[in-house]
């Protein structure tokens, strides 16, 4: 109950900062579903609401904030501190991409590109938050930023959400650990994650989190080496069911987005659908599956279409 009333809080801190996102009924993937399009929020994903909830709940030093993210994060914290007037040092890896790259940069914040992966430029992230005093904004693995992530599964029932299933993409899991506090056992929660960066997954045969190798089409936004604390823990109580899907079918399931309802994501975004498309989840029959489509910053690209 406690995680409910804080994310409660935390929807009621940021409502004046954030999109409510639409949703989207679909019968264009081989049965009825329904799509929240989280990415139409602020910079493209979910991640915006963490960073608002984190920035009005906490006590910012003068010397800013400072993040390290694959991308969506970044933008995230960078935009909501322009928004509140902090200072604000994003620090990604290169395989974000020009997209996330251009996006973080519009924001006016310290950039700070990266050769490797998520977890390098972490490292500098903590290591600059050290020295300078600055206030580090984890992307998936604290309390703030996984109640701020909440939000997403208490505005999509608040909007009248019918579905016995929720279908959400993991990379580090703030967003999925946000939804399984929020909904408990009230939904089924299935975890979504590429073959070739699989932290949740791999932690839950492990019994614990452990370093996976990261590398694939989502490995900008999915792309985490080792799963959150606080996501293992919600989803090991949860019991919940983790699947995997291959690049090719995140592929077709972004392709298939654009085709079907123009709407344009980044693998990440496309990666919850692919689940259902390519059959590594099998909804049983009169199951009223919902998909959470995360994130949209990619470049158009003329391939999609």
């Amino acid at each position: 109950m406690q995680w409910q009333d804080d994310i409660i809080a935390a929807q009621e801190r940021i409502i004046g900062h954030i999109v409510q996102t639409p949703v989207l009924h679909s019968r264009a993937f081989g049965r009825d579903i329904v799509l929240k399009l989280e990415q139409m929020q602020h910079t493209g994903s979910f991640k915006t609401r963490g960073a608002f909830n984190t920035l009005l709940a906490a006590d910012v030093p003068a010397a800013g904030v400072v993040a390290a993210s694959g991308g969506n994060h970044g933008a995230a914290v960078a935009h909501a501190a322009r928004q509140l007037g902090h200072r604000a040092k994003i620090f990604v890896p290169e395989i974000a991409g020009p997209a996330k790259i251009g996006l973080i940069k519009r924001t006016g914040a310290e950039l700070t590109v990266v050769p490797g992966e998520y977890a390098n430029a972490l490292e500098l992230a903590e290591r600059e938050a050290s020295e300078s005093g600055a206030m580090q904004i984890h992307a998936y693995d604290a309390p703030l930023t996984v109640t701020g992530q909440g939000t997403v599964m208490l505005e999509w029932e608040r909007q009248g959400l019918e579905a016995d299933t929720v279908l959400i993409a993991v990379g580090g899991g703030g967003l999925i650990a946000g939804a399984l506090a929020w909904l408990g056992e009230r939904r089924k929660v299935v975890a979504v994650e590429p073959m070739t960066s699989c932290a949740l997954h791999s932690a839950l045969e492990a019994d614990a989190p452990v370093d996976v190798a990261v590398s694939g089409v989502a490995a900008n936004a999915l792309g985490a080496r080792r799963i959150g604390r606080i996501c293992f823990d919600l989803a090991k109580g949860a019991g919940i069911e983790s699947v995997l899907v291959s690049d090719g079918a995140i592929i077709q399931a972004q392709q298939a987005l654009w085709q079907a309802h123009r709407q344009l994501v980044e693998p990440a975004g496309a990666t919850a659908l692919a689940a259902l498309m390519c059959g590594a989840y099998e909804p049983e029959a009169g199951e009223r599956v919902a998909i959470l489509v995360c994130g949209g910053n990619i470049a158009p690209d003329p391939q999609i279409a």
